[in-house]
């Protein structure tokens, strides 16, 4: 019996912040990949190696995290004054679905380097030596990202000093910011708070009545308090990730905030949307030991964070909830805020698991409605490989 042979498609595997994914061009996806549906999850599913019954996803890119089992495709702008569209998809490890309900803020930082390297910014707008501004439409919400991409000899600099917690090497430091983080997909500034309410009780059967803080900024977010849930805000994976109790908690909880917030009208539906929303649990500040060993002090950050992505606790933090951890800490009232000590401030230094991290936000309330035009915050990227990826005939 004869058998076809593998396709090869070109493609970039990058890091971008805490994260890793394989970066492609859409015109050089097979013809039937270069459209929305089954011909382009399946092959995006068989890349990175889902579904995968053991967890390890072996035969694929991969690397069996949340944080690693990511894709992501360029194409022209559709947006006038933009330079590309950015499209991700979170691929499942167990299930056979992408799920593009929302952005990875991480793979963003790697988004602007990705498009000057490949040719698809302007030759005009990449200066010799500084920094080139790339605008990028973030297809999946409909949103503007800009990204300071620093340059050296007209190519992209990617080494640096710059050190991120969560990320073992320094690199370049690559400045994002989110434009109307909040804003429908029109720009229009849609509500915030989808609830309208700043803190609700959400009710969970089998957990209890939770305060929570439930925002769409950057991604959709639960926030509720640590103490609420048994925790303290200092601790690391493993504290939570071996628990199969526990994460069933926290994944009840998320799938009955995202019926309170409208984005499911049923809990059932949870397990179709793993992406978003995220949640996450806020303590004030505390004194820890980071995954890498190194001490937190208390006085070092403004509040503690810890948030859940695909079903998990995450190593650090996702870089879209780092906009919402950003963008709540800025509005008075919110459990972030007040986990930060309250009142009015354009910026925070959280503590996750891997270390701090600090990211800025300035609110303002425009006819009874909180609106942030943007938020700022700093990753890193790199180049991992480059070259093509291979995959048998899957669609």
């Amino acid at each position: 019996m004869a058998h076809k042979p593998q396709i090869k498609i070109p493609a970039t595997y990058m890091r971008g912040g805490t994260s890793k994914g394989v970066f492609f061009r859409l015109q050089n996806l097979p013809e039937a990949a270069q459209v929305p549906g089954k011909a382009r999850d399946n092959l995006l599913l068989r890349v990175i190696g889902s579904p995968d019954p053991y967890g390890k996803q072996t035969d694929g890119m991969g690397g069996a995290t949340s944080s690693t089992s990511k894709t992501v495709i360029l194409a022209p702008p559709t947006q006038p004054n933009h330079d590309v569209d950015y499209l991700f998809g979170q691929v499942s490890i167990d299930k056979a679905f992408v799920d593009w309900s929302g952005n990875c803020g991480n793979l963003s930082a790697a988004v602007g380097a990705f498009a000057i390297s490949s040719g698809m910014v302007d030759a005009s707008r990449v200066p010799q030596n500084g920094t080139a501004v790339v605008r990028i439409w973030q297809a999946n919400i409909g949103k503007t990202i800009i990204a300071h991409i620093p340059i050296t000899d007209g190519e992209v600099q990617e080494t640096g000093d710059f050190e991120l917690d969560g990320v073992t090497f320094p690199a370049a430091e690559v400045q994002i910011e989110f434009m109307d983080p909040a804003a429908d997909e029109d720009g229009g500034g849609g509500s915030m708070f989808p609830t309208g309410n700043l803190v609700d009780d959400l009710e969970v059967p089998g957990v209890g009545t939770l305060k929570a803080t439930m925002i769409d900024a950057g991604i959709p977010t639960i926030f509720i308090n640590a103490s609420d849930v048994g925790y303290k805000g200092t601790e690391l994976q493993e504290a939570l990730n071996g628990n199969i109790d526990e994460l069933l908690k926290f994944e009840t909880i998320r799938a009955y905030g995202a019926v309170k917030m409208g984005l499911i009208k049923h809990i059932d539906e949870a397990a179709e949307r793993q992406h978003t929303p995220k949640v996450a649990f806020v303590a004030t500040p505390a004194e820890y030991i980071a995954s890498s060993g190194k001490q937190v002090a208390a006085g070092e950050v403004d509040l503690l964070v810890r948030a859940l992505s695909m079903g998990k606790m995450h190593h650090a933090m996702m870089g879209t909830a780092a906009v919402a951890i950003g963008t709540a800490a800025a509005i008075p009232g919110t459990l972030v805020n007040l986990a930060a000590g309250g009142g009015d401030r354009t910026s925070v230094v959280f503590g996750h698991p891997s270390g701090t991290l600090r990211v800025g936000a300035e609110a303002t309330q425009i006819n009874g409605e909180w609106v942030v035009k943007k938020a700022i915050m700093s990753r890193s990227a790199r180049v991992l490989m480059e070259g093509w990826v291979r995959v048998p005939p899957c669609f």
